[in-house]
Order: C-alpha cells, then sequence, then structure tokens
C-alpha cells in the first residue's frame, strides 16, 4: 500500500506532520479531516508510516500534493474560472451536486475535470462542500477553504465565491502587472549580455589581427579588451556550463525554504523593483485579510490565510509574527508596528480602523491604496529605469571606444609626424 507524508494544519492553526499507508491522497485528506486537521500537503514517499505525526511551528507552507510528470496541473485560471462559474449558478438556484456536474462537463483542463468530478462524488457520499474540497490541498489553498467554511456555516455560499473570485482575479491582475513591469529591465538586461558576448567573440578578435600589425604596445584599455576577449574564446564552453550549473543551483536552492526566504527578502531591497513587489505584496495581504475579517472568519485564522497569499515567505513570516504578537495581547496595530513591514500612514489606518471596529474596510482601503501605487510605479518604470540603462550602456561604449580607437589614433599620429 502506498505510504503518503502530509502536512495539515490543526484547530489552532499549528502545523502538523507525519505519515499514513492509504490507497490514495484522497483517503489521506479524510483521515485527516475526521481527526479535526486541515490538510495543507500530500504527497506519496518512500518512507514507512510510524506513527501519528508531530506538531511543528513553522510558518506556512505552500500546498502541494501529489506530483505526476504527465498530468496537467490546474492553474490560476482555472480555479478563478471554477469561482466565477459556480457563483452563478448557484446564484441561479442550481443544486451543489448538478452545478459541479455541469462544471465537470464543461472543464477544459482534465486535471480540472478529474478533482471536480471528485468534489462532486465527495459530496454525493455525504461530506460536506469544505471537507470534499480539501482532499484536494494543491488546488485550494487553506484561505479558499476557510472562506468556503464560512459560507456554508453562514448560508451565503454563492456569496462566497464571488469574493473568493473578486480575490483571485485581483490576485492574478496585480501578479501579471508586476511581471510586466520586470519583463522589460531583463529583456534590456539579456540583450546588454548577449551585446557583450558577440564583441569578445567576433568584433574584438578582428581588430586584434589589425593591432599585432602595428609592432608597439598597445594602451592598458586595450590590453585588458584583447586579454579578456581571448578568454571568452578559450574558456567559453567552461563558462556556459559554470552558467547553466549556477542558474540550477540557484533555482534548487530557491526552492528550499531557508532559500526562498533569504531571496525573498533580498528582492525587496532590490532597487526600483524591490518597491514595486513590496507594496503589490502588501496590497494582496490588505485585500485578503480584509475579506476574511468581513466574511466573518476569526482573526487569527485570517491573519495566517492571508499571509499564504502575498507570495513572500518573508513578509508571510513577519505577517506570523503579528499573530503570535496578538495572542501575546497585543493590539492589531501594535503587532503591525512590530512586523517592520508597513508604512506610519498604513499603521495610522489600521489603528483608525482597530478603534472604530472598522478594521476590513480599512484593510480595503489599504489594499486599493498600495494598488493604486503600484499601478502609478509600473507606469512611471521606464522613466526609472531609463537613466540607469543610458549610464550603463555609455560606460559600456566608453571602455570600447578607448579600448579599440585609442590604438588606431596613436598610428594615425605616427603616420602623420612621418
Amino acid at each position: 500500500m502506498p505510504v503518503f507524508a502530509y502536512k495539515a494544519r490543526n484547530a489552532s492553526s499549528q502545523l502538523v506532520e507525519g505519515i499514513l499507508d492509504a490507497v490514495a491522497g484522497g483517503a489521506v485528506a479524510d483521515v485527516l479531516l475526521g481527526q479535526g486537521l486541515t490538510p495543507v500537503e500530500i504527497r506519496e514517499t518512500q518512507a514507512r508510516a510510524s506513527g501519528a505525526g508531530s506538531k511543528g511551528s513553522n510558518g506556512p507552507k505552500g500546498s502541494g500534493g501529489r506530483i505526476s510528470l504527465f498530468r496537467q496541473k490546474v492553474g490560476h485560471i482555472d480555479l478563478l474560472l471554477f469561482s466565477r462559474q459556480i457563483y452563478t449558478l448557484l446564484k441561479a438556484g442550481v443544486p451543489i451536486i448538478r452545478a459541479l456536474s455541469g462544471l465537470q462537463e464543461a472543464a477544459i483542463n482534465p486535471e480540472m475535470k478529474r478533482v471536480i468530478g471528485d468534489v462532486r462524488e465527495s459530496l454525493e457520499s455525504g461530506r460536506e462542500l469544505s471537507q470534499s474540497l480539501a482532499r484536494h490541498p494543491g488546488v485550494f489553498s487553506p484561505f479558499y477553504l476557510s472562506m468556503v467554511r464560512v459560507g456554508e456555516s453562514t448560508g451565503l455560499l454563492e456569496d462566497i465565491f464571488y469574493r473568493l473570485f473578486e480575490h483571485l482575479e485581483f490576485d492574478r491582475y496585480m501578479r501579471e502587472q508586476v511581471k510586466s513591469a520586470l519583463r522589460y529591465p531583463m529583456f534590456v538586461v539579456l540583450a546588454m549580455a548577449i551585446a557583450i558576448v558577440v564583441v569578445n567573440l567576433f568584433v574584438i578578435p578582428a581588430f586584434a589581427k589589425v593591432f599585432a600589425g602595428f609592432g608597439a604596445e598597445l594602451p592598458f584599455m586595450t590590453r585588458i579588451l584583447l586579454g579578456f576577449s581571448d578568454f571568452m574564446k578559450t574558456w567559453w564552453p567552461y563558462m556556459l556550463i559554470g552558467l547553466a550549473g549556477a542558474v540550477a543551483t540557484f533555482r534548487a536552492w530557491v526552492a528550499t525554504p531557508a532559500g526562498r526566504h533569504v531571496w525573498d527578502r533580498f528582492s525587496l531591497t532590490i532597487p526600483i523593483a524591490g518597491k514595486i513587489l513590496h507594496k503589490a505584496a502588501l496590497s494582496r495581504f490588505a485585500r485578503s485579510f480584509a475579506l476574511g475579517v468581513s466574511s466573518g472568519v476569526p482573526l487569527m485564522q485570517s491573519l495566517s490565510n492571508s499571509a499564504q497569499t502575498v507570495g513572500n515567505s518573508y513578509m508571510a513570516r513577519r505577517i506570523e509574527k503579528m499573530r503570535g504578537n496578538i495572542e501575546r495581547g497585543e493590539s492589531l496595530v501594535r503587532a503591525a508596528i512590530g512586523a517592520g513591514i508597513f508604512t506610519p500612514v498604513v499603521l495610522q489606518m489600521i489603528g483608525v480602523g482597530e478603534e472604530s471596529g472598522a478594521v476590513d474596510d480599512m484593510m480595503n482601503e489599504i489594499g486599493d491604496m498600495y494598488r493604486q501605487e503600484v499601478e502609478y510605479e509600473l507606469k512611471t518604470l521606464g522613466q526609472q529605469i531609463e537613466p540607469i540603462l543610458i549610464v550603463i550602456l555609455g560606460v559600456m561604449v566608453l571602455i570600447l571606444a578607448l579600448g579599440i580607437f585609442l590604438p588606431m589614433w596613436d598610428l594615425g599620429r605616427v603616420a602623420i609626424k612621418r
């Protein structure tokens, strides 16, 4: 029988880990749900089950699930469409099982079709919708599941799905905007790297043959260019292998929790791009936190769920620290100050929201404010990057000009004197 390693959260949102023997990952999810645990990650492993899981205190981990090399994954857009479509069907009065049957037939992604079918069969066997969705932790995040539970308990399931659709749409918009903002500088840097390779492998060697016939000592800058060009011509295969190895090592390092934490923290300090990433993450947090609070999710659980939506492990840990401070008796605004990721204006708005009992409204305002700032930063990104790129290109042109044309200028002066 296959063995599955699992990570789940108990009623206090503490992380519980362990391994179980089961015929499938869905069966493991059923066992965990029966124990009052919410699955976060379920994956098949070669280890043998050795008893109950152990409690941990690490921060929230990303949802995993079993991985298949030949199985198409459920993407963000699939979940967004699912939320919108099921909201429309429920609002129209279509029974939930019938709605899921229609969505299963209409699904284009085979994996999403399989997930919806499994959820429908689970509902038909008598489980609640949140329990059925929790059987697929790699598709439905803890935040998503918490919102569905609130909808089940309040009888406003269709409204909850519409709010989830708005949240997913907002998250997709922010991520696409950030990607588009970083695409231009990455393209320019790549073009500059290609230009350097072409110049050193083809242009400078052609001039080297000319300089060799001078029979005179070349300027210092020219000798540096020629030496670097010779180095690249000789060692370029090893440099290419080293570059590929460095990229693979970096990707493997970032895939680890410690590496991801260090990289995410460093990414926030990158000039120009760092502040955009920071504001976009805070905007996602504020909107998701406001959505949870306004929907009736407890404050502690809303903080933990919202931390998983920011897309930055460093900031997620700071938000988890906020939760720990609140559990020790601090106010929300004091915990936000201790997190060290909010501006004074935002802290003032959080304080006003806490005093007036309208934290969700203020967090929505914060989310909108950061969204507007991100949009402005993206619109002016080209103007901010352009001077830096001009300076870098100018330095490159100056080095090439001094290294290539100085010897020709010296040769011309010698010819004139003769």
